[in-house]
């Protein structure tokens, strides 16, 4: 069994190497970490499409996420906001566009491509109010209460401690403040091999936990308003199974009804040190029509 610390090494060295990559490339490549899909046979099988969102810059989507937290993160003119895992900047520059020029934000990756990557589109654009910084997300390099929203796609399943970056995000959320996080998330057991695949780790699947688990420990850390904002099911081919599995094996998966789900929740940081209300709203069985997280009519 690997280490944290080797486990973080195959990501970080995954995803330096992709920084480099195309869009086109990655999406086709199991969240864009491995190369157990052929680009030019298989579509995008996790990331969602960025391009319609205000403040999109082509150059620094990578198709890398599993979800669209900037979408549903309630970011106000003003606000502070850090993106967990800002890869070459997409969702930091659609913070921007919605937190304007009097805002801030700040991205923060820990593989040193991606951050040189991030810091060449923000000089390009010109942006005075966006910074990348080198870190770690399970010690980030952010004061404490310094955040009025966090976002993160698809980058806390890579995270072998996911408490600790839990921990990390009450940390340095404002009193009141808030998150919006995209992640992959099982529902049921993995098969032992695809647990044991380090390429498909770095791909998102097999570092991540179950649904429950991963609820559990947002709620355990204290935050209120625990809200699922988007589910979808994402359905991983035979082709790329097969670098894992026997054909039985395959077989027994599907059987198994075991769920990989991409979700994006949301919960609030609450602004007293009162004894939090523990809550779970499931926005995705609502109507269009629901209102927003944290008001009664949901």
């Amino acid at each position: 069994m690997q280490t944290d610390d080797q486990l973080k090494t195959v990501v970080r060295e995954a995803y330096g190497q992709i920084a480099s990559q195309s869009k086109a490339y990655n999406e086709a490549s199991c969240c864009g970490a491995t190369s157990c899909c052929s680009p030019t046979d298989n579509p995008a099988i996790m990331a969602d499409d960025y391009s319609q969102l205000a403040g999109y810059v082509a150059d620094a989507d990578l198709g890398l996420g599993c979800g669209l937290p900037t979408q549903f993160a309630q970011i106000k003119p003003g606000d502070t906001v850090i993106d967990l895992g800002s890869g070459a900047g997409n969702d930091c520059f659609v913070a921007r566009h919605a937190t304007g020029p009097t805002g801030k934000v700040i991205g923060i990756d820990f593989t040193e491509a991606m951050i040189s990557r991030a810091r060449k589109n923000v000089d390009s654009l010109g942006y005075n109010n966006v910074e990348f910084r080198f870190g770690d997300i399970e010690e980030m390099p952010v004061a404490d209460n310094t955040a009025d929203v966090i976002v993160s796609n698809c980058v806390l399943n890579l995270v072998p401690n996911k408490k600790n970056v839990i921990s990390e995000i009450w940390r340095v959320l404002k009193p009141g403040g808030h998150f919006s996080i995209s992640d992959i998330v099982l529902v049921g057991d993995l098969p032992a091999n695809l647990l044991k695949a380090a390429e498909l780790y770095a791909g998102c699947v097999s570092g991540a936990i179950q649904q429950d688990i991963y609820l559990n420990l947002i709620q355990e850390a204290g935050f209120t308003n625990l809200t699922l904002q988007k589910q979808k099911a994402i359905f991983l081919p035979d082709e790329l199974l097969a670098n894992y599995l026997t054909t039985d094996e395959i077989a027994s998966f599907r059987q198994a009804g075991t769920g990989i789900v991409s979700l994006t929740a949301y919960a609030e940081k609450p602004s007293t040190l009162a004894k939090p209300r523990v809550q779970l709203i499931d926005l995705t069985t609502k109507t269009d029509a629901c209102c927003e997280p944290g008001s009664s009519c949901c």
